[in-house]
């Protein structure tokens, strides 16, 4: 099971990049890459995917047990050549004070050598103690690596080189130089979703082609086969079949889904159908609806001109077709979005406008606990694990508005609830993942199938 960690000292240090760069640069070459992303982000997974051109899956302390992460890796690490799995934030950061969700615990957790970033901008014999804190802060963490980025020139990189050979002993495997086009467009999310860059494909490969110069992929490979296989239990068998089929939006407007929850339907059987609801004219024949999130608003005005969709969505609910959205979906199922200094008109399911702002009204990780209105499990006692980040806030709901969730961490549409009940629709603003303790994929089906 080759594998390896690309980490950093901190965020922005560049490793989304240099990640996409090494797993393009090496899919190039013929190679067989599974990328992976560790938490709970939908866009460097967008990214990952098309630079392996495989589905990227997410692990994630928060929502998965840890033999729900190693299974993880094992079933998709199987018919790969290597895994390239990208870390979030710092080494040892995480929401735990003893490291135990950290970037470092998942390398330990699935015996992963880790490639350091670091930015080198403005220093140079400053990377030798910041290289040796990290390896005498945990030993136990193999860093196998470096990468060292933001170059500024060639004497730059000397001065480095020879820090970094004097006072430690950790391989050099690249020296990455600024430029331009190994910039990604970020906004207040993070990246640009690769779904909204007509040019997304073109830049993977360019970078490649950059990546590959001045990064040692020889010893990449060689320092992931380092690594040993993982032990897992058997993974759960989902024998029960559902004879349904749901539409579900996929533009440029709409592409936050985890690639094994999409997994996860077919192999109960349902047939998935991507709609756009950019330009369609009408939904696909389907048993249910699954409006995940995005950026609406940077679509605003083609979602509020294209009336035949707003009004098949609409008209889909009204009628008591089984509907899921999240927060992005949410939005779109509101009476209007208003960003920056515009408004538009959405759909209007949901009686409530939804406003912008400039700093996140929901961000990190949620616990939500099940109401009695919730339409699909109304029954269940168990916490739910999920994450939301949120620019918008939902103004004025209606005082008699029901909530499928209580909300006992984040904000969800008002800091106590989350989840607008309508007729047979379910909209949140918390982003959900199907796991051992969250099946909610199992309670959605369902509920579908209860209703066709």
């Amino acid at each position: 099971m080759a594998h390896i960690l690309i980490s950093a000292a901190n965020k922005s240090s560049g490793k989304t990049v240099l990640s996409l760069g090494i797993s393009a640069a090496l899919h190039k070459r013929g190679l067989k890459v599974q990328a992976f992303k560790k938490g709970p982000d939908y866009i460097d997974p967008m990214w990952l995917a098309k630079a392996s051109k495989r589905n990227c899956y997410n692990l994630d302390f928060w929502t998965q047990s840890d033999d729900e992460i190693k299974s993880t890796l094992s079933t998709h690490n199987q018919d790969a050549d290597i895994s390239i799995i990208e870390g979030n934030k710092g080494l040892h950061d995480g929401l735990a004070a003893d490291g135990s969700n950290s970037n470092a615990a998942l390398a330990k957790l699935i015996d992963a050598p880790v490639i350091l970033v670091l930015d080198t901008r403005g220093t140079i014999r400053g990377v030798a103690p910041l290289l040796l804190g990290y390896q005498q802060f945990d030993p136990a963490v193999n860093v196998a690596g470096v990468i060292l980025n933001f170059v500024g020139g060639e004497r730059h990189a000397a001065k480095l080189r020879a820090v970094i050979e004097r006072y430690t002993d950790i391989p050099i495997l690249g020296m990455v130089q600024r430029s331009a086009e190994l910039e990604l467009v970020e906004r207040y999310l993070g990246l640009m979703p690769s779904n909204e860059d007509n040019y997304a494909n073109t830049k993977v490969s360019r970078i490649a082609e950059i990546i590959a110069k001045q990064v040692d992929l020889e010893k990449i490979i060689a320092i992931a086969n380092i690594t040993s296989n993982i032990q897992v239990s058997r993974r759960e068998e989902r024998n029960k079949q559902y004879d349904l089929k749901i539409a579900y939006a996929k533009d440029e407007a709409f592409g936050f889904y985890y690639a094994d929850d999409l997994d996860t339907f077919r192999q109960y059987g349902v047939q998935l159908i991507p709609f756009d609801t950019l330009h369609d004219a009408a939904l696909p024949d389907a048993d249910a609806l699954f409006l995940g999130g995005g950026f609406p608003e940077k679509r605003m005005h083609e979602l509020s001109a294209n009336k035949k969709m707003k009004q098949a969505i609409q008209s889909a609910i009204e009628n008591g077709m089984p509907a899921y959205a999240e927060c992005g979906g949410l939005m779109y199922l509101s009476k209007s979005i208003k960003y920056e200094t515009k408004q538009s008109e959405m759909i209007g399911i949901i009686h409530a406008d939804c406003e912008m702002h400039k700093k996140p009204i929901g961000r990190g990780y949620t616990l939500l606990q099940n109401k009695s209105h919730h339409p699909w499990n109304p029954n269940s006692k168990t916490e739910i694990p999920g994450h939301e980040f949120h620019y918008s806030k939902l103004l004025n709901p209606p005082t008699d508005t029901h909530y499928a969730y209580q909300v006992n961490r984040g904000f969800g549409v008002n800091g106590q609830n989350d989840g607008i009940v309508y007729k047979n629709l379910l909209a949140c603003y918390t982003h959900q993942r199907n796991t051992q303790q969250n099946q909610w994929i199992l309670s959605f089906l369902d509920f579908i199938k209860s209703h066709t």
